[in-house]
């Protein structure tokens, strides 16, 4: 008898020494999915779109909260390792914009493929690398995803292609990966990123596309500035779902990540069943100026972004939806907040203590599997090894 009451005893104690929150999170009983409603895409040569319901399961809650709210953090160290010229630059961020990184993902598959323009970091962390290896990148440190040597606006991963620093000169390149997709006779896609400000430039990759009728789904990331030109300013028309003429497209509420993950599935398909590519106009917004050399309110208001923060915040509109619907609790989201704001300060430390690369790797990884070979440095007489 006094055994069992000691052992009840010691399990009652473990209990108490656990935070509160978590004994609450544990013993509630949460509901394993909900329906929501959803904005309706606007169409471009379609007769039907992504449906307007859709079912968010509480695990792919909780997944997607996390990851916004990692890469949210991530790109607010960022700005303050900047501020203390530990990072160095060109710099593009992109919060604000989590809903579509998060949810373009979470509509294809892992063996997809993504090229981007160089507000890349959240598409870097959603196609798998980790916060860690981002932000080591960031600081030049030899731990980065590109050996400290790419940079904010050249990072890679597995289906990955970049970050790329030339304004729309990746949306050829998406169109020869799709070609790739199409050639090896592989039932995958190949996601091109480009902003609105690119939008005039790429229709060569349009036409190609379609003639080939490659398996290539154009994304026009509009957050309604190109640099600190608005759209209205710079576009005869702004309806970019429209800008492929002959390609189908479609326009997506790009704040809402439920709608981004519908449209991409709905894209992905239209592009797997061989029709040929599709075109998706993501409607949504920047916090941070157009790079972290622009304030970012000498073109528009801070009223104007105040009031996307209060209305339309990806991550508060997916917290909400969840709250409401008992897929979560406000508290079990804080303990997320609090686990996130931990890794984020982790990788902080490793990226401002991990070494620069030393000089004699400079000509490192020019290609991939080749046999050593010699690179000329600043004159002839400096030469640097290549290993791959």
């Amino acid at each position: 008898m006094r055994k069992m009451l000691a052992a009840v005893s010691r399990v009652l104690s473990g209990a108490s020494q656990k935070p509160a929150s978590r004994v609450l999170v544990a013993s509630r009983n949460f509901a394993n999915d909900a329906t929501f409603e959803i904005k309706k895409c606007d169409l471009h040569r379609l007769e039907e779109g992504p449906p307007v319901t859709t079912v968010l399961t509480r695990e792919d809650g909780l997944k997607y909260y996390r990851m916004m709210q990692t890469v949210r953090r991530m790109e607010l160290k960022a700005d303050q390792l900047y501020k203390q010229k530990i990072i160095r630059g060109f710099c593009h961020l992109c919060d604000g914009q989590e809903a579509c990184c998060v949810g373009l993902e979470a509509g294809i598959n892992p063996t997809d493929h993504l090229i981007t323009a160089y507000r890349a970091h959240g598409f870097t962390f959603t196609r798998g690398l980790s916060v860690r290896e981002i932000l080591a990148e960031l600081t030049g440190r030899k731990g980065g995803c590109a050996k400290g040597k790419g940079g904010s606006m050249h990072m890679y991963a597995k289906n990955f292609y970049g970050g790329n620093g030339i304004v729309g000169a990746q949306v050829p390149l998406g169109a020869g990966i799709a070609l790739a997709c199409k050639y090896n006779g592989k039932d995958e896609v190949c996601l091109t990123l480009y902003g609105d400000g690119a939008a005039n430039q790429i229709f060569e990759a349009y036409n190609m596309a379609a003639l080939w009728k490659l398996p290539c789904i154009f994304i026009c990331e509009n957050n309604r500035y190109g640099m600190g030109t608005s759209v209205e300013r710079a576009a005869a028309s702004t309806d970019y779902y429209k800008r492929g003429d002959f390609i189908p497209g479609l326009r997506v509420d790009g704040m809402d990540i439920l709608c981004v993950r519908e449209a991409t599935r709905f894209a992905a398909a239209y592009c797997r069943s061989g029709k040929g590519p599709i075109l998706m106009e993501l409607q949504t917004y920047r916090y941070h100026g157009h790079s972290m050399s622009d304030p970012g309110v000498s073109y528009r208001t801070r009223e104007e972004i105040q009031e996307v923060r209060s209305k339309s915040d990806p991550i508060m509109l997916l917290k909400d939806r969840m709250v409401n619907s008992n897929l979560a609790s406000v508290e079990e989201l804080k303990e997320i907040d609090v686990e996130v704001r931990k890794e984020i300060e982790d990788a902080a430390q490793f990226a401002t203590a991990d070494p620069e690369p030393p000089l004699e790797e400079l000509g490192y990884h020019i290609y991939s599997s080749d046999p050593p070979f010699e690179v000329r440095g600043a004159n002839q007489w400096i030469k640097f090894k290549s290993v791959s």
